[in-house]
């Protein structure tokens, strides 16, 4: 399949039917080169980050609405403008292979219809853009109901979260403590031609100077390095288990902060990962492999501890919740287009019942890491004070870091706070 109709048939899938990107485009590339691969995936995912955008704006190039039965075709005129746009393809390249595409989807009014548009998007290329500053989620590129909850939530840092998920985000990996020093690794990475440089924040990680496939970093496959973002490998130091401890990981699929844990404190007693998804936790079964690592691994309903619990209480235990996600917008635009408003009041609920649920598990002295990958003040310090409030025996000491911005109950990583995701977390003592 053309590269470009394979694009608008995945885009379209996301846009009508709420699938996710990472649902929809392995089949869409498994017949495809690698790069044709990479081309369709920065057109969908390009697409996607420009959509509240980019939405508005073929509105006004339109006559009129085209038809759900016709979302394919929608979903080219937005690529097609997407590459006028954002992309260095000549606006002339970009029509004509965008209208042949159009010739692929087996509509022959298609391919007249999206030339229409992207002919007259280039005549009246200026007037058009400067009416979109009109609408303030075509101006940000985000819906409006974030926008606003975000307003309210960082009247100070609300546009810059915004801009930083208007861009691409860096690659980041973690090197294995257990294997080499990020030092050693970073001679490697230079000796391999690549460049990199060592974060400031998180001790084991390095911000590669360009995106590469893993199979070009030094030592994957022999487990000295995996792909993780800075911010989500701030958890293991702050959950910080002694000899001895016992580990639980809930919600722990993929596993990127079990094996960071498990390589960092390589002397604990053991560690449990939990997880609903039996699918992501075969993910973290490769991982443990590829890194030489062991944990026990449950597939298990995190809410529902009588099912799998055996009684005995942990020291140490990370809640990685499930959550909005609007901290990594970045990494997967179609949260812009996939989360509505009325999903954060089932997700905080979801998050309650968890910390509920976890909460008996952990030994007296022992300490909760909170941590969801959300800028959303209710999925975060408004949950844990509730929390607090609730448990005469929880506390959150003040967390003294170097990152992130200090709240009462917490601390929170802004998107693009020194080049990483958008985080939270808080340290739940138990008395």
């Amino acid at each position: 399949m053309p590269v470009r109709e394979a694009a608008a048939r995945s885009l379209a899938l996301v846009l009508r039917d709420g699938r996710s990107v990472s649902d929809v485009l392995p089949t869409a590339l498994a017949s495809l080169s690698d790069a044709d691969r990479g081309l369709v995936r920065e057109l969908v995912s390009g697409t996607l980050r420009w959509y509240p955008r980019l939405d508005v704006l073929l509105e006004r190039l339109l006559q009129r609405p085209l038809r759900r039965k016709d979302s394919d075709v929608r979903a080219l005129a937005l690529i097609g403008l997407y590459q006028c746009l954002e992309t260095r393809v000549p606006d002339h390249a970009a029509v004509s292979a965008t209208v042949e595409a159009a010739r692929g989807l087996g509509k022959p009014w298609a391919a007249g219809l999206v030339n229409a548009v992207l002919r007259r998007f280039l005549r009246e290329r200026d007037s058009l853009l400067a009416a979109l500053d009109d609408s303030e989620a075509a101006r940000h590129a985000h819906p409006q109901w974030l926008i606003d909850w975000l307003r309210h939530d960082w009247p100070e840092h609300w546009r810059s979260i915004l801009a930083a998920n208007n861009q691409r985000p860096p690659m980041t990996v973690r090197v294995n403590s257990l294997r080499c020093t990020r030092e050693e690794w970073l001679q490697r990475l230079q000796a391999a031609g690549l460049g990199g440089k060592a974060h400031p924040m998180a001790a084991d990680a390095v911000v590669l100077s360009d995106p590469v496939g893993v199979e070009r970093l030094p030592g994957f496959a022999e487990g000295e390095v995996s792909v993780q973002d800075a911010a989500g490998q701030l958890a293991a130091d702050l959950l910080a288990p002694a000899a001895g401890d016992r580990v639980l990981d809930l919600c722990a699929a993929p596993g990127s902060k079990t094996c960071h844990i498990l390589e960092r404190y390589p002397k604990i007693g053991d560690l449990t990962a939990v997880d609903i998804d039996s699918d992501r936790l075969q993910r973290l079964r490769d991982n443990l492999r590829r890194l030489g690592l062991s944990a026990g691994i449950v597939v298990a309903d995190g809410t529902n501890p009588k099912s799998w619990w055996d009684g005995r209480l942990y020291q140490r235990i990370l809640l990685d919740a499930p959550c909005s996600a609007t901290g990594v917008i970045r990494r997967h635009p179609d949260i812009k287009v996939l989360r509505r408003a009325e999903d954060i009041a089932p997700l905080v609920a979801m998050q309650k019942r968890l910390l509920d649920a976890v909460w008996p598990m952990l030994a007296p002295g022992g300490m909760l890491v909170y941590a969801t990958c959300s800028v959303l003040q209710a999925e975060n310090e408004t949950l844990i004070a509730h929390f607090i409030d609730n448990a005469p025996d929880a506390s959150a000491p003040s967390m003294d870091q170097g990152w992130g911005i200090a709240r009462p109950r917490g601390r929170q990583i802004p998107t693009g706070e020194a080049g990483m995701d958008g985080f939270f977390y808080a340290c739940l003592r138990k008395r």
